[in-house]
């Protein structure tokens, strides 16, 4: 036997002795956990990749996990008042404090503001895979109800959670929300009143007791109506997910902005996932309509899914009408997401003037992409059945790894991984915040790749 050969026997009869007593710990778990409801639902851990598109639910879930952590953490420092910190409200001061001086407060801050605006982005693209795979004609309508109604949720928990930090744009957001629920018709002060309060000293509290307690509280419940017994739980993905929140994190850090100041005629743009209900209200047509009544429809189509699209096909490329609708939402989403971030490059006009939306542009973009969209699915489905395709004989295919390069490739990111939790150590302890976020993301995705590299091992020949 050739050293190399001996090295990678060494490497992988340690990995086998890691993954056997994690293996032994979670016998033991669920050995004293059996009667309890989380062994009501049965975990499928794959022995091969899989595509995470299946299991995007699930990711989504982990990644509410890591919200909950890193919230409740944050929650310590974090003070939901605004007079008594001087110049700033406490909530600004407070949020400054944890970027700047808490130890780790950095590390949290970036990770929970990256975690929550991936947690609205896949809870989006798990409810168009479910709708274009036709998942969902496969279970229960009620799981497609509560989905629609959790990735509502999803979005209003990510925007009570930004509002707290009140900057400039928070302080947008917060007049948006005001001023969408004080234009309901017959309930509309008393809503605005319920929701917001009286004042700024009523609403920061409010918006905090609904982020930390009542939102979360409703979505666990929902929760446990919404996820299937069979859930598929994917080690090196999760791992992997976790990291690039990590990484993301790392390259792209939230900023402070500035504290809101009503006075301040400083022009900014809310978050992305309110963006398009920013624009409908810029159209400056009847506000409830626009911001209320259109937001509903499209929710409102979302939810009616099931129990209109009843046929036995599932394929996308079997139901053609439903295909276009969907690709059309999406297309509509998108160009009202943009339209959100418009503002007049002029700036010698006024500022109602430059974020003035024009409603025939509006409209007339809205219209051009639904006819598009129609036209160009109903295209290309025709394209695909009218093409012929010939099936050939494709050989058997070789493994993409020998042994021999698995064996190096152990040791190689072995070794990676050491240095890299060496080197994220020595960041924290240098507060180099940014790059104790990108070698600890780093060092979740290597993990990652090891865990999957070895359960790829295993199917290869010896």
């Amino acid at each position: 036997m050739s050293q190399e050969q001996a090295s990678g026997n060494i490497v992988v009869r340690f990995l086998d002795w890691l993954i056997g007593g994690i293996g032994r710990i979670w016998h033991w778990l669920t050995g004293g956990l059996e009667r309890t409801v989380y062994m009501g639902v049965k975990y499928t851990f794959p022995k091969r990749m899989v595509s995470p598109l299946g299991y995007l639910g699930m990711l989504t879930g982990i990644v509410f996990l890591v919200l909950g952590v890193t919230g409740g953490l944050l929650m310590i420092y974090y003070q939901p008042t605004l007079s008594g910190c001087g110049t700033l409200t406490c909530a600004f001061a407070s949020v400054q404090n944890i970027n700047n001086t808490v130890p780790g407060g950095y590390l949290l801050r970036n990770i929970h503001y990256t975690a929550s605006n991936a947690m609205v982005l896949l809870a989006i693209l798990h409810m168009y895979y479910n709708y274009f795979s036709g998942r969902f004609k496969i279970k229960n309508e009620i799981l497609w109800v509560t989905g629609v109604i959790l990735g509502l949720i999803t979005g209003v928990e990510a925007f009570t959670g930004y509002d707290l930090l009140l900057n400039q744009r928070a302080g947008l957001a917060i007049e948006i929300g005001a001023s969408l629920a004080n234009a309901s018709p017959v309930i509309g002060p008393s809503l605005r009143l319920a929701t917001f309060g009286a004042g700024f000293s009523d609403f920061i509290l409010r918006l905090y007791a609904a982020h930390v307690f009542i939102l979360p509280m409703i979505m666990i419940v929902l929760v446990f109506i919404h996820f299937p017994r069979y859930l598929v739980f994917d080690i090196p993905v999760v791992s992997t997910v976790v990291g690039g929140l990590f990484l993301i994190a790392a390259v792209f850090p939230v900023a402070l902005g500035t504290a809101y100041n009503p006075s301040n005629g400083t022009l900014t743009i809310p978050e992305w996932y309110i963006t398009g209900i920013y624009a409908l209200l810029r159209t400056e047509f009847n506000k409830f309509f626009m911001g209320g009544v259109m937001p509903l429809l499209l929710i409102l189509m979302a939810i009616v899914v099931p129990f209109v699209d009843t046929s036995k096909k599932l394929s996308w490329k079997e139901r053609p009408f439903f295909t276009a609708l969907g690709i059309t939402s999406i297309a509509q989403v998108i160009i009202t997401t943009a339209w959100g971030f418009y503002i007049n490059p002029n700036t010698s006009l006024p500022t109602l003037q430059r974020l003035l939306v024009p409603p025939v542009d509006y409209f007339g973009s809205m219209l051009l992409v639904t006819g598009v969209c129609f036209l160009a699915t109903y295209a290309f489905l025709w394209y695909l059945k009218a093409k012929e395709r010939v099936r050939k004989a494709v050989a058997p295919t070789q493994p993409l790894l020998t042994v021999k390069w698995v064996y190096m490739l152990f040791l190689l990111l072995i070794v990676a991984q050491v240095t890299l939790v060496g080197l994220a150590y020595d960041a924290f302890s240098s507060s180099l915040n940014a790059v104790t976020l990108f070698d600890a993301g780093s060092v979740l995705v290597t993990f990652g790749v090891i865990a999957h590299l070895y359960r790829y091992s295993q199917t290869l020949p010896f």
